[in-house]
């Protein structure tokens, strides 16, 4: 069956493509995570969006097998957050929630694709409400960092506020919730201790705090 097979591990492949971006030119420690993040966030979104879709509308529960392309969309976003905490271990040690984040959400997508099998759909969309912002927020953040020393992006700052804190607004105050509330009412229900063990839930809840945080 598709949803039980191993697909060969695109990993290292992803890790090398964010290693590339990160290392393109640029000027600031900064601008090096939003690049990153922008190249990850919007194709996170789109990939996670398409692994939602394909499958039936009888499969897409918070604890269903995951497919095989569902476990490639993971990859890509351990990828990338493997990088990116690497990033800040190594120049912004002193940013422990943003740390933090990241050691939460690894342990989420780590153990949703190599040990549980289940529960990829409950992660994509996640994914998706936390990327669906990427966008904005990473232009809204270059263009805040990049005022002092290009003071035209000044004008780009102000023009990509207003977007910026209403999507924000929407998905995360809004559309998260809601998602949150439902995924709640299902994991304190038997049928989801058959498949994910109860304790693997309790970093879950941690990455919710930070997702609509």
């Amino acid at each position: 069956m598709e949803t039980l097979r191993s697909s060969v591990s695109t990993l290292p492949m992803f890790l090398l493509i964010f290693l590339v971006i990160y290392r393109s030119p640029h000027n600031q420690l900064e601008a090096s995570s939003c690049l990153i993040s922008l190249a990850q966030g919007t194709l996170a979104c789109l990939l996670a969006d398409f692994a939602i879709l394909q499958i039936e509308q009888s499969q897409r529960g918070f604890a269903s097998p995951n497919t095989i392309f569902q476990n490639t969309v993971l990859e890509f976003s351990i990828a990338y957050f493997l990088m990116d905490l690497l990033h800040y271990l190594i120049f912004f040690p002193s940013d422990i929630l943003f740390i933090a984040h990241h050691l939460v959400t690894l342990f989420m997508f780590l153990t949703c694709k190599y040990m549980v099998f289940h529960g990829a759909f409950t992660l994509l969309v996640l994914l998706f409400l936390a990327e669906i912002t990427s966008g904005c927020q990473n232009i809204w953040t270059l263009a805040n960092a990049c005022r002092v020393d290009v003071p035209t992006t000044t004008k780009l700052y102000e023009l990509s506020s207003p977007p910026f804190y209403v999507i924000y607004y929407v998905v995360r105050g809004l559309m998260g919730p809601v998602f949150i509330y439902r995924m709640g009412i299902f994991y304190k229900s038997d049928p989801a201790d058959n498949m994910i063990q109860r304790w693997l839930t309790v970093p879950g809840w941690l990455y919710l705090a930070f997702l609509v945080g």
